[in-house]
């Protein structure tokens, strides 16, 4: 496994920047105690998130009897569909929602999940999970959650700033070119979980390029 490419999808499905104008939506009428703790609870969240799916999210699926090839090709699907809405300048997985809702906890819904972290990252983390050879590579997982914790700390808490030097363009072209990279990520996962349920395709790619 190459031991990056982890946290290339983490970085491009979190999107922290894609997230940053909800940010500002959500916590306008905050003072500035109550927007920081907004920014620590929500990072906390993603680190949690991203923890327990790499720790956890294959001892779940193999509890349901669920094949890591089928887990691939549907993370796989959620990765495109995300990265399909990010092309279009969506933050992924975000879905329908509202700041209406959210009251105290704006932070961990819809912040952190599903603006953040969602099905397609818990999927992610599950496929790597399996691919993982070693305790290192695995701690190394989870401590991918701490890095993503931090860059999601440090740009929440730049909001203001980011915002301001990036405009609306700037965080559009940052969110699509964000996601062209996981669709990428999303097609190579897709392949590979394709090939294990349908070993024929892989004796066909190898006929081909004889």
């Amino acid at each position: 496994m190459d031991i990056f490419k982890p946290l290339i999808a983490l970085l491009a499905m979190v999107n922290p920047i894609g997230v940053i104008p909800f940010f500002i939506a959500f916590t306008q009428e905050f003072d500035r105690a109550q927007r920081q703790q907004t920014i620590r609870v929500a990072a906390f969240t993603c680190f949690c998130v991203i923890g327990l799916s790499a720790l956890l999210g294959l001892k779940l699926i193999e509890f349901f009897g669920i094949s890591i090839a089928s887990f691939q090709v549907g993370g796989g699907a959620l990765l495109l569909i995300s990265s399909l809405q990010m092309l279009n300048a969506k933050p992924a997985e975000a879905g329908s929602v509202s700041s209406g809702g959210a009251g105290a906890n704006i932070a961990v819904v819809p912040l952190a999940i599903p603006l953040l972290t969602g099905p397609a990252t818990i999927s992610t983390m599950v496929i790597y999970a399996q691919k993982t050879q070693t305790f290192w590579h695995h701690a190394a997982l989870v401590a991918y959650g701490v890095v993503i914790a931090g860059v999601v700390y440090l740009c929440f808490s730049a909001a203001g700033r980011i915002a301001k030097l990036l405009g609306n363009t700037g965080i559009n072209i940052m969110t699509r070119l964000m996601g062209l990279i996981l669709a990428a990520l999303a097609v190579e996962l897709l392949a590979s979980g394709l090939v294990e349920l349908f070993p024929i395709l892989a004796d066909r790619a190898y006929m081909r390029q004889q």
